[in-house]
């Protein structure tokens, strides 16, 4: 019997598998493929500890007060040159400054979604957007694709029948898969979006962290109507601990986020945007991003290196060119759901089961794997034991 204290909206709902997962993967001897988390060794600490002491040094009133629900203005005007450089028009009036890209789903669901309307995802998806559209009690409907994105027969039938506020998608090294959209599929996107009248919400947290192939616009680059909005983020570029994100939308819509936000958390941190714009304009970002995307290059060939040596015949994986994930497929009847206990106890290794990433559940011989947290000693090591653990899988099946 549901508790009538607490709102309907929850109703069914969980907590994030993926948060949860981690809880039990914290013991030092696990070797954990499980969350989407930066590496420490990426992060730029003795950069930002020297801007910090630098800002506590000077005038405190512009960091320790309330400041605009909008951002830090110098940091609007930074990423939206930066935007621009991207093929997205937008000036410092189209940016939001967000407390996590994440954010900016939840804001543009506050701002657009009534109960019972409908947004259209990617199969499978990212699971917190489905956790937060889930909360604003929308219809969410999958539709189908491959590696090169949203298949457009599909998605015009689906827009045809539902007639979606929102088509939520991940173009670039999407989660879970990695996988990225063609140039075509983007711009067919925009165009879609415009003669339906749906916003697409193009969450892309990942874009900077390329390691091979040819850098595609963004689908807000196509966006001649103002249906797109942009997600970007510097958490995983910099630090996720300073939660700073942004959208680039038109203003109307902008606008209405900005009013969910101040009934949210008023503004991002004063002391977190200032860090991200100094490291930023103090020309610090590109070296570091080179850095960073090395680090990552070589973890990912690691890690494809080791699935094709470890796992077993007749599995099947993604080959991302940039981002975080690589996407496992088993054979039939194996429920990776199932073999994440066993993986913990019997081997000390962890991932994340593919079913939380589908509307309806399914995809149960699926699993996510993260390459940059772990090091290449690890990965070989975790990859050799979760190969263990599936071909007893597959023998006993």
């Amino acid at each position: 019997m549901s508790d009538q204290r607490f709102a309907q909206r929850m109703l069914g709902m969980s907590g994030n598998v993926i948060r949860e997962i981690l809880k039990l993967t914290q013991e030092p001897d696990v070797i954990s493929f499980a969350g989407g988390l930066p590496s420490p060794e990426s992060f730029p600490a003795d950069a930002l500890r020297e801007i910090t002491e630098r800002l506590l040094r000077g005038p405190l009133e512009g960091l320790l007060q309330y400041s605009t629900s909008e951002g830090f203005p110098p940091l609007r005007e930074l990423i939206a040159a930066r935007s621009n450089q991207a093929g997205i028009k937008a000036g410092p009036d189209n940016v939001l400054i967000l407390t996590g890209s994440q954010q900016g789903i939840d804001l543009a669901a506050k701002a657009l979604l009534d109960p019972g309307d409908v947004v259209l995802v990617e199969e499978p998806t990212y699971l917190a957007a489905l956790q937060i559209f889930q909360l604003y009690q929308a219809k969410i409907v999958p539709v189908p694709g491959d590696a090169s994105g949203m298949d457009m027969a599909a998605l015009d039938e689906a827009i045809a029948k539902h007639n979606p506020k929102i088509i939520y998608v991940i173009p670039t090294f999407r989660n879970p898969s990695g996988e990225t959209w063609s140039h075509d599929r983007r711009e067919d996107l925009a165009r879609r979006a415009a003669r339906s009248g749906a916003y697409v919400v193009e969450d892309d947290p990942y874009g900077a962290l390329r390691y091979d192939g040819q850098a595609l616009p963004p689908v807000k680059a196509f966006d001649e109507a103002g249906r797109v909005v942009y997600l970007g983020s510097f958490s995983k570029i910099i630090s996720p601990g300073l939660r700073v994100g942004y959208a680039v939308a038109a203003p109307d819509l902008l606008r209405r986020m900005v009013i969910g936000k101040q009934a949210t958390d008023v503004h991002t941190s004063n002391l977190s945007q200032r860090l991200v714009y100094e490291f930023c304009a103090s020309g610090l970002l590109e070296p570091h991003l080179e850095r960073v995307r090395k680090i990552y290059g070589e973890k990912r060939d690691a890690m494809l290196a080791a699935i094709e040596r470890c796992f077993p015949a007749g599995a099947q994986w993604t080959r991302p060119q940039g981002g975080l994930f690589i996407w496992a497929r088993l054979a039939d009847g194996i429920s990776t759901e199932k073999l994440l206990p066993i993986a913990v106890e019997r081997e000390r290794v962890a991932f994340i089961p593919g079913s939380p990433f589908y509307v309806d559940g399914s995809g149960a011989n699926t699993m996510r794997l993260n390459f940059s947290n772990a090091s290449i000693d690890g990965i070989n090591e975790g990859i050799a034991r979760l190969g263990r653990v599936l071909e007893r899988a597959l023998a006993s099946a």
